[in-house]
């Protein structure tokens, strides 16, 4: 094995992407014409011995900031020396990136012997006759992380749910905790049109004698979590804004400065390497999260190193300065509106704002613009996702229509990343965001703004 050159790698990967891929397909269109079901999942880790009973596990989802959550308790976890597995997705670059151990992805060799076994398993399952229990992309990928975990004896795993919860993949686990960042609208066509709709799906992660942490505070939409808890035996409920919060959230060089609470004690003056005060308050769902964990609260040494070292790639990440060149993924309203609120405090000192944006389908452009804020944007660059659920350039300028901004066209990321740049002056930043496809493109072109 070399490495992503090897015909036996590339072979084992080309199987692999055979298999129906919701992230690749319009959204509603495939995969979900019979009803969901976590039976192909159950039936494909039950071949494997049922890895993911190895472990103990945090199990996180949310509309945003669940992959933010997920990488701060993770480190959380590291700082308090236990090894950890960690999902999470989409990758950006790399699906290796998906699976890791202390934050180390997933190698080429270790990825291709665990295909090379999924792919013998897979025709195991099937034998029975059973075409219903052929498994998706993600299941596959879903059943490896389990079996690596399994395979490197982690202490625990930190899971990031990829859709919704009750029928994520992922969701075949029993995690001694379940972690609701928040609750907006999105992904409405698969999870319901509501704000309850998708309350109720996510609340699915929420097992008997596990303790949910819910970073939700809109009461209606927490009474949901709250009556699935009770439902199913959760042994407790924890509330943001009751039970633990982030009451103190200040700008810092290079990152934010953090007052929390949590049912165990209170955090102060931590320092935070994580642009934007949305990031505080993940910061106190993940602390509150790895507390319940442990049943006790951590060491503040040990929370101020975590906090001090995470990264977030592709959330509020700063890809290269003179001119400033900013990476986020938002790809909702909300997001958009979390960013624009951390462009406004957190990079106050930008003059003006040279924008990238690329969108898949099903995105308003127009909407996560105004969302965001377009006092600063002096330019707006519209290019395309490398997904086939990307919007084209063009379109993604029509539908932005007149703002009284000028829009270019130019469709390879990297292209329009480099116009941005050439466009920006030093006190300027280029924005790149819509989709973390688009972040994902960008962030590989980074060796070339190095030089």
């Amino acid at each position: 094995m070399t490495g992503v050159e090897s015909p036996s790698f590339g072979d084992a990967l080309a199987w692999l992407d055979r298999h129906i891929n919701l992230e690749a397909i319009e959204r509603g269109v495939a995969g979900r014409s019979a009803a969901p079901t976590l039976a192909r999942i159950q039936a494909l880790v039950e071949v494997m011995a049922d890895p993911h009973q190895a472990y103990r596990s945090i199990h996180i989802t949310g509309t945003n900031g669940k992959g933010s959550t997920t990488r701060i308790t993770t480190a959380l976890l590291l700082a308090r020396g236990l090894s950890t597995g960690t999902i999470m997705s989409p990758h950006l670059e790399r699906m290796n990136e998906r699976i890791s151990r202390d934050f180390v992805p997933i190698s080429d060799e270790e990825l291709y012997e665990l295909l090379i076994a999924l792919e013998a398993l897979e025709q195991f399952v099937l034998t029975s006759g059973r075409i219903d229990l052929a498994p998706t992309w993600f299941e596959l990928v879903t059943a490896l992380a389990y079996r690596y975990f399994a395979d490197s004896a982690v202490d625990v795993a930190v899971v990031e749910v990829g859709l919704g919860g009750r029928y994520d993949a992922t969701n075949v686990i029993d995690a001694e905790v379940a972690v609701v960042t928040n609750v907006a609208l999105d992904h409405v066509e698969i999870l319901g049109p509501t704000r309850k709709d998708i309350a109720g799906e996510k609340s699915g992660i929420i097992k008997a004698g596990s303790i949910a942490v819910i970073g939700e505070e809109d009461s209606e939409i927490v009474k949901i979590f709250a009556d699935e808890a009770a439902r199913v035996g959760a042994s407790d409920l924890w509330r943001r804004g009751d039970d633990f919060s982030c009451i103190g959230n200040r700008v810092a060089v290079g990152g934010r400065v953090l007052d929390i609470r949590t049912p165990g004690q209170f955090y102060e003056g931590l320092f935070l390497n994580l642009h934007g005060s949305h990031q505080g308050l993940n910061a106190s769902v993940a602390l509150a999260a790895v507390e319940a964990f442990f049943g006790a609260p951590l060491d503040e040494d040990v929370v101020a190193e975590a906090f001090a070292k995470v990264t977030v790639p592709g959330r509020l990440e700063v890809l290269g300065r003179q001119p400033l060149v900013i990476l986020d993924g938002a790809h909702n309203e909300a997001g958009a509106s979390a960013l624009g609120a951390a462009l406004r405090e957190d990079f106050a000192g930008v003059e003006k704002i040279v924008l990238v944006i690329g969108c898949l389908r099903g995105r308003n452009p127009l909407e996560l613009l105004l969302a965001m804020g377009l006092d600063r944007v002096s330019k707006i660059i519209c290019c395309e996702a490398n997904s086939p659920r990307t919007q084209s350039a063009q379109a993604l300028s029509e539908r932005i229509g007149d703002v009284g901004i000028e829009v270019l066209v130019i469709p390879d990321v990297v292209d329009a990343l480099s116009e941005a740049i050439n466009i920006a002056t030093e006190t300027d930043a280029v924005l790149v965001t819509g989709s973390l496809y688009v972040v994902g493109a960008a962030r590989g072109a980074r060796g070339r703004l190095a030089s």
